[in-house]
């Protein structure tokens, strides 16, 4: 019996040394490095600002117009922007950067894989003049040379007929969800100082267009005013650099339906259109964390 105790005794010593040995030599494998990367990169918590520049691309719109004395629809009216040519001034000088088609948002990561903004997409809208479309319905005033009967007539846009802008601009105000995935991720990448993000997004929002318009000979109407809704879907990839920095593309495709559009300085002059359009746009902005992240 004293053997068997003795041999016990050795077999739980030589136990407690093994597992000692073990848990020491495991100790560095169980060191948090992938949590504590994964906490640097976790986007909850985080804040974002951006301004960018973009190109517009719209499709043909049926305009009607209506007022005293007269009611008719410009079917198929072909449009576009007007892109401001680059250079410092007016892209770069803060007294003159609202001037070309800009891009801005500010936002808040309220999930590492998903944010929401808020934000302006100053578009710009020309409708292209020495076209010719069709024209549906009728006008009927005192000494007006556009006066008669019109059924799907040919007629062209001439300024002295109708010059018809959102020139300053298309300004589509909305609020917009994105869901954002580190694209680096997916081949097991991890690089301190580079993140590759790619981004969905919806957004909806108002329209809040200052509309340049002279419509057959009267007193030109240039006010901001709201004019209608806008819905819309995008795509974007973004490069982050050391970890505040960012550049990125994105490519938005939308529907707007504007139901009421001035057009003279007269209450009764209104114009109704909707269009589906296509924006290509290049930011840069900052991301910083405001809220503590729990890392468990």
């Amino acid at each position: 019996m004293a053997i068997s105790i003795q041999g016990f005794k050795a077999l739980a010593i030589l136990l407690f040394i093994l597992s000692g040995n073990l848990a020491y030599s495991q100790e560095p494998d169980i060191q948090p490095i992938k949590k504590t990367s994964h906490y640097k990169k976790a986007n909850k918590g985080k804040m974002f600002i951006f301004w960018g520049w973009n190109r517009g691309y719209y499709s043909k719109s049926d305009i009607h117009f209506t007022g005293d004395g007269y009611d008719f629809t410009l079917k198929d009216t072909k449009a576009q922007d007007r892109q401001t040519p680059f250079g410092f001034d007016p892209y770069l000088n803060p007294g003159s950067i609202t001037i070309p088609q800009t891009n801005f948002r500010i936002g808040y990561y309220f999930a590492d894989h998903y944010s929401v903004a808020i934000g302006v997409d100053h578009m710009k809208y020309f409708v292209i003049n020495d076209q010719t479309v069709k024209m549906k319905g009728f006008v009927d005033q005192p000494g007006n040379e556009f006066n008669g009967i019109y059924n799907d007539s040919s007629i062209v846009i001439t300024q002295q007929f109708l010059k018809f802008e959102h020139s300053d601009g298309l300004n589509y105000i909305n609020v917009e969800v994105d869901r954002v995935d580190d694209i680096l991720s997916w081949f097991h990448k991890d690089m301190d100082n580079l993140e590759l993000n790619l981004s969905e997004g919806v957004s909806a929002g108002a329209l809040y267009p200052k509309t340049n318009a002279t419509l057959m000979g009267n007193p030109r109407h240039d006010d901001f005013h709201t004019s209608g809704y806008g819905v819309s879907l995008k795509v974007g990839l973004n490069i982050t650099f050391y970890k505040y920095f960012f550049l990125q593309g994105e490519v938005k495709g939308g529907y707007i339906n504007m139901p009421d559009i001035l057009t003279t300085p007269f209450a009764s002059d209104r114009a109704d259109q909707q269009f589906t359009y296509l924006m290509v746009a290049f930011e840069f902005g900052v991301v910083f964390r405001i809220a503590n992240r729990d890392k468990g």
